[in-house]
């Protein structure tokens, strides 16, 4: 019987590590096998893509452990006709497994050496639908919204309001909040037909800050 090369062994088991762990959204799982994750990390930690840990990138940022990807994806509850609206593209791995499920993805980013990378990235993959603007995500980008759904993928120490004013009526946002150097939760917002909000506690996480502005730093 021929072995099964290593890359699909690790493939195979970083599927089985996300079913274990709960994630059941067979859509969410198919887009985590399609996007390669190898492509999304700094070439030192190209071994250790499909490991269950956040990895650094570049500008003090990182990329988020594969489960806390798949968890946010799953929670959104994202479906083939919704506009995505990311905010912190950082490495472009999120987009990139958002635009396997949403109709369209725009991603901020205030760092304009991610954004072009990122960007990169996306355009060797092929992945079409997914729009990378540099620019003050804390701020949302009024002139394309609404958005059916809202991914923030670093730490609010608040609800953003103007995020929320981004909202579609119906739409759900996904972020991380609490203290930049304390406990943080992640959040489930819905914003309801009549515009009140309902949240939902899940579970306790770590990102990097949500900062406000476009970084200095090209």
């Amino acid at each position: 019987m021929a072995e099964v090369p290593a890359a699909d062994v690790e493939r195979m088991e970083f599927q089985l590590a996300l079913r274990r762990r709960g994630i059941s959204n067979q859509a969410v799982l198919r887009a985590m096998d399609e996007v390669p994750r190898e492509y999304f990390v700094d070439t030192e930690f190209a071994d250790t893509a499909y490991a269950d840990q956040a990895l650094p990138i570049a500008c003090g940022q990182t990329i988020s452990q594969p489960y806390v990807v798949a968890y946010m994806t799953e929670q959104l509850e994202v479906e083939p006709r919704h506009r995505v609206l990311e905010i912190g593209t950082g490495s472009g791995y999120q987009a990139a497994i958002l635009s396997r499920l949403a109709r369209e993805v725009v991603s901020i980013e205030r760092y304009r050496t991610l954004a072009d990378a990122a960007r990169d990235r996306i355009r060797t993959l092929g992945y079409s639908n997914i729009t990378i603007l540099v620019g003050d995500g804390a701020a949302g980008m009024t002139h394309t919204a609404p958005f059916d759904r809202i991914m923030v993928t670093a730490a609010a120490e608040d609800l953003p309001q103007p995020l929320v004013a981004l909202l579609a009526a119906g739409g759900k946002m996904v972020l991380p909040i609490g203290p930049h150097d304390g406990p943080q939760r992640l959040v489930k917002i819905t914003k309801q037909a009549n515009g009140e909000l309902t949240r939902e506690n899940l579970v306790a996480v770590r990102f990097v800050p949500l900062l406000p502005g476009r970084a200095r730093e090209l």
